[in-house]
C-alpha cells in the first residue's frame, strides 16, 4: 500500500522525492531512459503523465511536452504498455497522472482494472473533484489503488477534511494557485498553509508546483513528506539532454 511505503521510506530519509514525466516525450525510448536515470539517482516515486490535448493544470513546459507526445502518436494503450514495462523493471511505485476525459473515454472501471494489471499504484486526476468522481473513487478503492486528491492554498479546513476522507496514499499540496512550472517562493510565508494541510489530514503530504532546486527541498523538510519535481526535469532534458537528469536528481 502506498501510504505504508511512504511511511517506511521516511524512516531512513528526511523527505522523499517524486518526479514526473510525460510518457512519449521527447519519445518513448527517451522516456524509458529518463525513468532509468531517475531511479538510478534515487527517486522514491514517479508520476507517469498520460498526454492529453488540454492539460489545464499544467503550465507551458508540460503543455508543450503533452502536445509533442501526442503529435508523435502516443496512445493511452501505449502508456499502459510503458507503465507495465517500468513497473516490472523498477522497484518503486509508479502513479498515473492525467485528465478525466481519458478515463471517461476509456471507461472508468476498465481503466482502473488495467491499472492493476500493469502495476500502477494510484492516480492523480486534477480536474476530477471528489463529488463528481464517485464511480472512479469506488473503482480505485475496490481495486486497492490510491486516488490522490489535491489541496490548494485556497482550500478551506472543512473541504480539506472532506478531500482527505476521499483520498488514499497521500495528499498532493499545491504550493500556490495557478499552473505547474511557474516560480514559487518557498519561504516562511508558506508555513501556515502547510501546518493547515497537516492539521486536516492523516495522509502523507506531497508538495509540488514550483519545486526547482535543493534549497526548495531543504525548506520542505519537516513540513512535507514528499517533494515533487515536474517541469524542471523536462526543462533540463530540453536544454541539456537526458544524461543531465541523473546528476540533477542526485544534487537535490
Amino acid at each position: 500500500m502506498l501510504k505504508k511505503y511512504i511511511q517506511k521510506s521516511l524512516k531512513t530519509k528526511e523527505i522523499l522525492l517524486m518526479t514526473h514525466i510525460v510518457v512519449g516525450y521527447p519519445s518513448l525510448d527517451a522516456s524509458m531512459k529518463i525513468v532509468e536515470e531517475m531511479v538510478k539517482a534515487g527517486v522514491d516515486l514517479i508520476e507517469l503523465q498520460i498526454p492529453f490535448s488540454e492539460p489545464m493544470a499544467d503550465g507551458p513546459v508540460i503543455l508543450k511536452a503533452n502536445q509533442k507526445s501526442l503529435e508523435l502518436g502516443t496512445t493511452v494503450k501505449g502508456c499502459f504498455e510503458f507503465a507495465q514495462n517500468v513497473s516490472s523493471r523498477f522497484d518503486i511505485p509508479f502513479l498515473f497522472m492525467t485528465y478525466y476525459n481519458i478515463l471517461y473515454k476509456y471507461g472508468v472501471q476498465s481503466f482502473v482494472e488495467d491499472m492493476v494489471k500493469v502495476g500502477i499504484k494510484g492516480a492523480i486526476i486534477p480536474d476530477l473533484p471528489p463529488e463528481e468522481g464517485l464511480e472512479y473513487e469506488e473503482a480505485m478503492k475496490s481495486n486497492n489503488l490510491c486516488p490522490i486528491y489535491i489541496f490548494s492554498p485556497t482550500t478551506t479546513d472543512e473541504r480539506m477534511r472532506y478531500i482527505s476522507s476521499c483520498g488514499k496514499g497521500f495528499i498532493y499540496c499545491m504550493a500556490r494557485k495557478g499552473v505547474t512550472g511557474k516560480t514559487t517562493q518557498f519561504s516562511n510565508e508558506l508555513d501556515e498553509y502547510f501546518e493547515k494541510c497537516r492539521k486536516n489530514t492523516s495522509l502523507p503530504l506531497a508538495v509540488g508546483f514550483g519545486v526547482k532546486e535543493k534549497a526548495d527541498i531543504d525548506y520542505l523538510k519537516g513540513k512535507a513528506d514528499i517533494a515533487v519535481i515536474g517541469s524542471q526535469t523536462i526543462r533540463l532534458v530540453d536544454e541539456k539532454g537526458i544524461e543531465a537528469v541523473g546528476d540533477f536528481i542526485k544534487g537535490l
